[in-house]
Order: structure tokens, then C-alpha cells, then sequence
């Protein structure tokens, strides 16, 4: 099992899609493992979209990361990371396959809806952004979701 992190956007959290991006998640054999919901500051942002500093994106990336509540889950299953990915669909939501969550829930590049870990290394750096380090979530993952 591995597991990725996946965060709802302000653009799909004010447009009531949570529990629709939930439910394909979990139809496509995902386990919910943690969650929260929170308003990014501008410094997390900043943490989350380093690799990303000095694009012409960054700013507005991080003006609309910060714009509202976002939802942030860690989730497994057997290759979570390049499913997840696929599950997403393209990042410019007007190239994004039929049916996935992009094409479903998101308007173009920027405001797209979700953003997924692109590795296991990009994983591992976001979750302890959200979540602490791994000795915070590994134990969960192990044990699976609460009964």
C-alpha cells in the first residue's frame, strides 16, 4: 500500500463539491485516512508551492490557494500516487479527460478543482506540511481508517 495526499481547492470546496470528489475517490479504492479542512495562510502556501517560486504562476497560485477553505486528505491504496493522478485528469481542466475530477469540477489551469502529490518524494514533503511528520501518519496508514 502507499499513500498520496490529495486537497480539494477553494474553487471546488465554495462549489460544493467536496462529497462528489470524496465519493470517486473512495469508489476508486481509495481509504480516507486523515482529513482536514483549513484556510491556508499565505507562509503554507508558500511551503506548498516552492518548487514553483519565480514562475509567472506563483502569486496568483498562492492568492487563490489562500482565497478560501480547502479540504487536505492523506489517502492509500496500491499505487495511490499515479492513480490519483490519473483520477485527477490533466492539470489544465479544459485538456482534462472526460470523467475525471478536473474535467467534472474544474474551470481551467489555475482553478482546477484538486491538487495531488506528483511523487512519492513531492508526498512526503506536502504531508508533513498538513499532517507532521511521518511518524504522525505512517501509524494510521498501517492501522487503516477508524471503526
Amino acid at each position: 500500500m502507499e499513500c498520496t495526499l490529495l486537497i480539494i481547492k477553494p474553487d471546488a470546496v465554495s462549489g460544493h463539491h467536496i462529497g462528489d470528489i470524496l465519493s470517486a475517490v473512495e469508489k476508486n479504492g481509495f481509504i480516507i485516512i486523515k482529513m482536514r479542512m483549513l484556510v491556508m495562510d499565505n507562509q503554507t502556501a508558500a511551503r506548498l508551492y516552492a518548487p514553483h517560486k519565480g514562475k509567472p504562476f506563483y502569486e496568483p497560485l498562492l492568492q487563490f490557494m489562500t482565497s478560501g477553505p480547502i479540504v487536505v486528505c492523506l489517502l492509500e491504496r496500491a499505487d495511490a500516487v499515479q492513480t490519483l493522478r490519473k483520477l485527477m485528469g490533466e492539470t489544465d481542466s479544459t485538456k482534462a479527460a472526460s470523467g475525471t475530477l478536473r474535467a467534472l469540477y474544474g474551470a481551467n489551469k489555475q482553478t482546477n478543482a484538486v491538487h495531488g502529490a506528483d511523487s512519492e518524494e513531492s508526498f512526503k514533503r506536502e504531508c508533513a506540511i498538513f499532517f507532521g511528520g511521518r511518524e504522525n501518519w505512517e501509524s494510521l496508514a498501517a492501522k487503516g481508517p477508524s471503526k
